[in-house]
């Protein structure tokens, strides 16, 4: 026990070693060896600062360094009590048996702001639109409908086909929680260590996809300004619906390799249809040296038979009472 404990003090300093307030572009950022800034290696974008800004902060737009301590302290310790919680069993219907803290992967990194969103100034959502509303109140999320008759009664993170932190864009959550990035003078490729989302972007300048065509993670091209790669992307596919999102939502990613160490990634999301203004996110990511790890789900669907069966058992049940 004295290991764990003396690994999560550990992890205490390295947290904060870690946080940093929004980047200042070094002048020596590395280069690649056709003169571009280089975006490449494995990038851990884990964090424990949330997406919006809790309203108990109000107009509180950054954290005191003592503020960020105590909350990097307060998930070190958050972790060992997990690490050291009983199993918990699977239920029908109910858990699904984490078992422990040993899958979750949020780290303990505390960026200095209190969101990672940094427009609007208020560090939260948008309003909805009455459309966007309504579709967020529909929404049935993961593993809610109680029986499903049917796999498409389960979402697609359900059924492995999408990652719930894989993007794009590319937000922190739950564990794997990298991306790696390759590139050439005429390409970027992402991908991510969830469910090993793979996207290749264009940078030569051929043009997007016509309406019609669809995709899961879109249809993106890229373009250099100045030392930052610039990501649009449209054309999602409307099942995909992230965060209730339609088929007419756009993507901006900014990618600026800060030093050696650093990668700032920045989001803005335009979907008149859903917010009633754009929104954007700043979150620098980290190097990591260690390689990506796989990810397995129940790829082929040979999990779907015991979900579904699950249903059926707990209807027999019912029947049998």
């Amino acid at each position: 026990m004295k290991r764990v404990h003396s690994l999560f003090s550990m992890m205490i300093v390295a947290a904060g070693v870690l946080a940093v307030a929004s980047p200042v572009l070094a002048q020596d950022s590395p280069r690649t060896g056709w003169g571009d800034p280089d975006l490449q290696g494995v990038w851990d974008f884990r964090t424990i600062t949330p997406l919006q800004r809790p309203e108990a902060l109000g107009e509180q737009e950054f954290l005191t360094a003592e503020e960020a301590a105590e909350r990097e302290a307060a998930a070190v310790q958050r972790n060992v009590e997990l690490w050291e919680a009983d199993a918990r069993r699977t239920e029908a219907g109910g858990n699904v048996g984490g078992y422990n803290n040993f899958w979750m992967d949020n780290g303990t990194r505390v960026i200095d702001r209190t969101s990672l969103i940094i427009d609007p100034p208020n560090g939260r959502y948008p309003e909805l639109t009455e459309a966007g509303g309504e579709r967020a109140r529909i929404d049935r999320g993961s593993f809610t409908v109680e029986l499903p008759t049917t796999y498409t009664d389960l979402n697609t993170y359900d059924r492995c086909i999408q990652g719930f932190n894989a993007g794009p864009p590319i937000t922190p959550g739950g564990y794997n929680q990298n991306v790696q990035i390759f590139q050439t003078p005429d390409h970027l490729v992402m991908l991510t260590e969830m469910v090993h989302t793979t996207r290749v972007i264009p940078l030569d300048g051929t043009p997007h996809l016509t309406n019609d065509v669809q995709q899961w993670s879109g249809d993106s091209r890229g373009r250099w300004e100045g030392d930052t790669l610039v990501v649009e992307t449209k054309n999602f596919a409307q099942k995909r619906s992230w965060r209730g999102t339609t088929d007419g939502m756009t993507l901006v990613e900014r990618f600026t390799r800060v030093d050696d160490g650093t990668l700032e990634y920045e989001f803005t999301v335009t979907d008149p249809a859903t917010w009633e203004v754009p929104w954007t996110v700043n979150l620098p990511m980290v190097k990591n040296d260690l390689p990506m790890f796989e990810y397995a789900c129940h790829e082929g669907n040979y999990s779907m038979p015991q979900m579904l069966g699950g249903a059926r058992a707990l209807e027999r049940q019912s029947t049998d009472q």
